[in-house]
């Protein structure tokens, strides 16, 4: 049996602002749509990445800013870290934290995330 998470939804409060903060940082806009009055669902892809992100405006009945850390994992994690500096984003310092090396941000509404570099990591073929 196989399992693959492919969304995760992020609560959000501005669509638009956070829809421009995730292709800041290099997402993919994937869909837009108001596919029901009163609704809007926007999906996102990191780069490389088989699982997508959602925000949008009556898609989850999450509070913004409540989701408590997305790990995602990078090659390299200093890399990762600039990109996100040279966008704005105020990223920690590079840790190693014993099992990774990390550094963590948040959203404009306060959701946090986390890129992680493994050692010894090779990625998992979604196929």
């Amino acid at each position: 049996m196989s399992v693959q998470i492919q969304l995760v939804i992020v609560p959000v409060s501005d669509v638009d602002r956070a829809k421009d903060f995730y292709t800041g940082i290099g997402f993919h806009a994937d869909h837009d749509a108001s596919p029901f009055e009163n609704m809007r669902y926007v999906q996102l892809t990191p780069p490389g990445s088989a699982c997508s992100i959602a925000i949008g405006h009556n898609i989850t009945e999450a509070e913004p800013g409540s989701l408590n850390y997305i790990l995602a994992v990078v090659e390299d994690v200093a890399e990762a870290r600039r990109a996100l500096v040279a966008a704005g984003v105020d990223a920690t310092e590079v840790a190693d934290e014993g099992w990774g090396l990390f550094t963590h941000f948040a959203d404009p509404d306060g959701n946090k995330w986390a890129y992680q570099q493994l050692q010894n990591y090779t990625p998992a073929d979604p196929g």
